[in-house]
């Protein structure tokens, strides 16, 4: 596999990531120049992260859906090795365009949280370009820009994953480790890089005000983002418990269905939300 170097360690690519760009190429590269134009139709429902001290919503996920709001699966199931790139290129122009349109830059301070593919990155400084690119054309401060990965992704070279996260944060973007606790990289990631948030998984939240085991493990993952500045999103919350738990542990960021479910082509509110 071809290397980089960062500092003085070299860097793997993982065999996955695709074509590369030719020296200098950079923001001419044909595949970032054509990944403005989708391989197939689709749009996206926006989900509120809310903070309940200040009782404001801290930023919206965009989750891809359907041209008409079909599930997810919809369109991730016509993902494939050909149209990767240019998929996970085009989702991040859409999802900025849409939330613009939506009014999100007139919303002050609420940001924009944007699901990316790791394995369709395959030089960190270059992929961005097009993200840059439109939200420089809609005025979109990249600092109210998340980006977030799965931690169930399975990203065999922790290192190179890191870098790019790294590179994103360098641009003056926030980065989030998603799913946090349900996959392969979580712990040896944080050794590499430490993201602006970690979104605690679902599967550890859930009844979680019964559950002694899952409380241990909540309360532990709180202690470590605390001692490490990062800013700690409990998703999946369905319940009042759920929720009451993790606010008597000092957490204030929280997603889930007790609050909003997503909402197709459209920005919740806090007054709906919280």
């Amino acid at each position: 596999m071809p290397t980089t170097q960062q500092g003085d360690e070299p860097v793997q690519q993982p065999a996955e990531a695709g074509p590369r760009c030719a020296p200098g190429e950079a923001a001419g590269c044909a595949i970032c120049r054509d990944g403005l134009q989708s391989p197939f139709e689709f749009s996206f429902g926006y989900q509120p992260i809310v903070d309940l001290v200040s009782r404001s919503i801290f930023a919206h996920e965009a989750l891809v859906r359907g041209p008409a709001g079909e599930p997810a699966g919809s369109v991730l199931g016509r993902i494939s090795d050909a149209n990767r790139y240019h998929f996970d290129q085009a989702c991040r122009v859409v999802a900025i365009d849409l939330a613009c349109d939506l009014g999100l830059i007139e919303r002050g301070s609420e940001k924009l949280s944007i699901n990316f593919l790791p394995h369709a990155v395959y030089r960190p400084e270059v992929c961005i370009q097009t993200t840059l690119q439109i939200a420089r054309k809609r005025g979109l401060d990249v600092g109210h820009v998340i980006f977030e990965v799965t931690e169930g992704d399975r990203i065999e070279d922790g290192p190179w994953f890191a870098q790019i996260l790294r590179e994103y944060k360098r641009q003056g973007f926030l980065t989030a480790i998603d799913d946090f606790g349900a996959g392969y990289a979580g712990l040896r990631l944080l050794a590499d890089f430490q993201p602006d948030l970690i979104k605690l998984d679902m599967d550890l939240v859930r009844n979680v005000d019964k559950l002694p085991a899952r409380q241990a493990i909540a309360r532990a993952v709180i202690r470590m983002a605390q001692d490490m500045r990062i800013a700690l999103v409990v998703e999946g919350i369905e319940t009042p418990g759920e929720r009451d738990f993790f606010l008597h542990e000092g957490v204030h960021l929280f997603q889930g269905f007790l609050f909003a479910r997503p909402v197709f082509r459209g920005l919740a509110r806090a007054a709906d939300a919280i």
